[in-house]
């Protein structure tokens, strides 16, 4: 069987994974991944991913829990499993003097039903690049290969492991722009990232883990509504902060104010624009540097980092840099 009556073809549940020291990398999570869907798994340094994702490619067995891939488990039935997938790893560690067309003929012979190697060197950008020898792609190139090589076999369900590590902006929206034309084909994707931008931009629904364990799961949209929107702006001349209406009023559910700069929170963006603009307009004055924003995947994120820490004794807010946390 494909998929279970819900269409899923990656069913993951209570899955741990301990390593000989006695480390707890994966701590019983359970999700579920669609036909056609792209999900992404987030989390901070050490959070689990990678430990994750390698069960689910079947190159390790879990300490405890299931998971089935194409209604098989990817471990025990590889047989079954392997000829449909393509996995797409941090690093490919292709010989360095073969030249791209060899590498990718070289691995067309290890793959069931391959696709023509000139169609998918074409696919990824590298049409011109046939003869190049792989040492001498850049990072970017290189990364555009590998992804090459994941796809020869025509995968329903693709691994992707920073799939745009190294690549330029140009090349981040091709392939996103691949990857989507892939999901809408029919292909289920699963992928690692530390770009968030590209987690909120591709995914259909992702999940965040951190020490272990999800903390939380969802459409990029439901994930960033646990996070408040902000507005700020310059407080006009002549006026103070209390001149303003009263704020819970607007919805606003938590300010700061910085010299003549105000900073709010709302988890009722409509709301409480309207109703701030609605003042300015009466009282016929001008909001300078007035910046209205929803709240951003990046900042679900680090919130999700900071509370986990702090709930764990780790450290304040202040102590979890954006760097630390998406690097």
């Amino acid at each position: 069987m494909d998929a279970n009556e819900h269409g899923h073809v990656i069913e993951v549940t209570g899955l741990r994974r301990v390593y000989g020291g006695g480390f707890e990398a994966v701590r019983g999570i359970g999700f579920t991944v669609r036909r056609g869907e792209i999900f992404a798994l987030l989390g901070t340094n050490g959070a689990g991913k990678t430990s994750t994702v390698e069960l689910l490619e079947g190159l390790a067995p879990p300490t405890a829990g299931r998971i089935r891939v194409l209604g098989h488990d990817p471990y025990t039935e590889r047989a079954a499993v392997r000829p449909r997938t393509g996995v797409m790893l941090q690093e490919g560690g292709f010989p360095s003097e073969l030249t791209v067309a060899e590498t990718a003929r070289m691995w067309a012979g290890c793959v069931s039903g391959a696709r023509p190697v000139a169609e998918v060197l074409d696919l990824v950008g590298l049409g011109a690049k046939t003869g190049t020898r792989v040492k001498q792609l850049s990072g970017g190139q290189r990364r555009r290969l590998d992804l090459a090589m994941a796809l020869l076999g025509s995968p329903e369900v693709l691994f992707l492991d920073e799939p745009t590590t190294g690549l330029d902006a140009e090349g981040r929206r091709d392939t996103w722009e691949l990857v989507r034309a892939l999901r809408d084909s029919g292909t289920t994707v699963l992928l690692t990232t530390h770009y968030l931008e590209e987690a909120e931009n591709l995914a259909d629904r992702l999940a965040i883990m951190h020490e272990g364990r999800i903390a939380a799961t969802g459409t990029p949209d439901e994930v960033t509504a646990a996070q408040p929107s902000r507005i700020s702006f310059e407080l006009p001349e002549g006026y103070f902060a209390g001149d303003l209406p009263p704020l819970a009023g607007l919805g606003v559910s938590g300010h700061d104010i910085d010299g003549r700069t105000v900073r709010l929170r709302t988890r009722e963006l409509q709301r409480t624009a309207t109703g701030l603009l609605m003042w300015a307009a009466s009282a016929e004055v001008e909001l300078r540097r007035l910046d209205v924003r929803p709240a951003s995947l990046e900042e679900a994120f680090l919130g999700i980092a900071r509370r986990a820490a702090e709930e764990a004794g780790g450290g304040s807010a202040a102590d979890l840099s954006t760097k630390e946390c998406v690097r």
